[in-house]
């Protein structure tokens, strides 16, 4: 392990601590990454975060996808849809994979998150769209994750839970937080009534006013 990744690595631990004591993961059953210049750092598989050290995230070299990988453990099982999210946008540098309970819920349904609220543009676009399922761990899943993300920066994943990007670590723990509120608000607004969605243009406008600053959005 090089000194200088010692922090980086330690904070992806951190996110993962905080990803279970909030109540957005459970166990072992997320995982983090987040791009370097030498390929990408992963959690390990079924690891323990609370046993988890800084020498046992795993660097998966270059654009991560050779089969290689450097460490005293397995990568994450979902490793596939780390490298390709990586290999798709250069404007990512991290990805949080959970399932927390509301997100999880909707993906059960295969729902898609509508226009139900302004926050929904923060995932860059009208709606958070509902992965097709397939095995965890697949390539097939990988592809199915692209395209839900297609000018995103977070999805569901059908019958599974939240994939969510960010510039930074601290950006995508943001976006996970808030698109488990969202899913969480959508679901128990469904239970009343049938939400009051949001027009195309009112979406534009939110989208436009986020790009001043708003939350932990990137720097330009």
């Amino acid at each position: 392990m090089k000194e200088n990744t010692k922090e980086l690595r330690q904070s992806i631990i951190d996110a993962c601590l905080l990803m279970n004591s909030s109540g957005l993961n459970q166990g072992t059953s997320g995982n983090i990454s987040v791009r370097t210049d030498e390929g990408i750092l992963i959690t390990p598989s079924s690891l323990p975060y609370e046993d988890t050290l800084p020498g046992d995230i795993v660097l998966l070299p270059g654009n991560g996808l050779s089969g290689e990988s450097i460490g005293s453990h397995r990568p994450s099982s979902e490793w596939r849809f780390h490298a390709d999210i990586y290999g798709d946008r250069d404007d990512i540098h991290a990805v949080v994979h959970t399932h927390s309970t509301y997100a999880t819920t909707l993906s059960m349904l295969r729902k898609d998150i509508p226009s139900c609220h302004y926050m929904i543009g923060v995932f860059g676009g009208d709606s958070v769209r509902c992965a097709d399922y397939a095995h965890y761990g697949s390539e097939e899943l990988s592809q199915n994750a692209l395209l839900a993300l297609k000018d995103r920066t977070g999805c569901l994943l059908g019958t599974h839970g939240m994939i969510v990007c960010g510039s930074d670590l601290k950006q995508a723990m943001w976006r996970a937080a808030e698109l488990e509120t969202l899913c969480k608000q959508y679901y128990l607004a469904c239970q009343l009534g049938e939400p009051v969605i949001l027009s195309k243009q009112q979406m534009v406008e939110v989208r436009d006013r986020m790009k001043t600053g708003y939350g932990v959005w990137p720097k330009e």
